[in-house]
């Protein structure tokens, strides 16, 4: 795709599309997201997009879409949970495991990552690397790091509640 032509209507419609998409979505980052995405799909459909006679509203109109799926899917996801956090469907967990997983949480995404793939899902490094698209080297460097940290995060809240 030019370029010159993508950035003449990312520079044109940009700013007014995530305006107008954020009283949609009534969320800010969500609009950005989507408006994004619609400019992502354009270049993906290239030929369509240049042959369209109103480029801004073709992504209006994808935008819109990309919202209405999402809102379908936090709808069913939100419903899916509720219906996971039944009573019955309770899983019983230790208070160590609540303080496990309240730490995992505090982790950088990357370690926290490979941490849960590893040690929760129970799969050997290479799988954890496919999974996340890195080398062996590194995944076992962000569990190495990982555990470190979840030690420390541990080892704080083990003082904190001994003080």
């Amino acid at each position: 795709m030019n370029d010159d032509f993508v950035r003449q209507v990312y520079a044109a419609s940009y700013r007014r599309l995530v305006g107008q998409l954020y009283g949609v979505c009534g969320d800010l980052s969500e609009a950005e997201d989507v408006v994004q995405e619609a400019f992502a799909r354009a270049v993906q459909h290239e030929r369509k997009f240049r042959r369209t006679d109103n480029p801004e509203a073709w992504l209006r109109t994808v935008a819109v879409n990309l919202c209405r799926s999402r809102w379908r899917r936090r709808i069913l996801g939100d419903r899916l949970q509720r219906q996971a956090h039944r009573p019955e469907a309770q899983p019983d967990l230790s208070a160590d495991h609540v303080t496990l997983m309240a730490a995992v949480k505090q982790l950088p995404e990357a370690q926290r990552q490979v941490i849960a793939l590893h040690h929760l899902a129970d799969l050997p490094v290479h799988e954890v690397a496919t999974a996340v698209g890195a080398p062996v080297g590194t995944v076992e460097a962000r569990l190495s790091r990982g555990r470190a940290q979840l030690a420390r995060i541990l080892n704080d809240r083990e003082e904190a509640r001994h003080a």
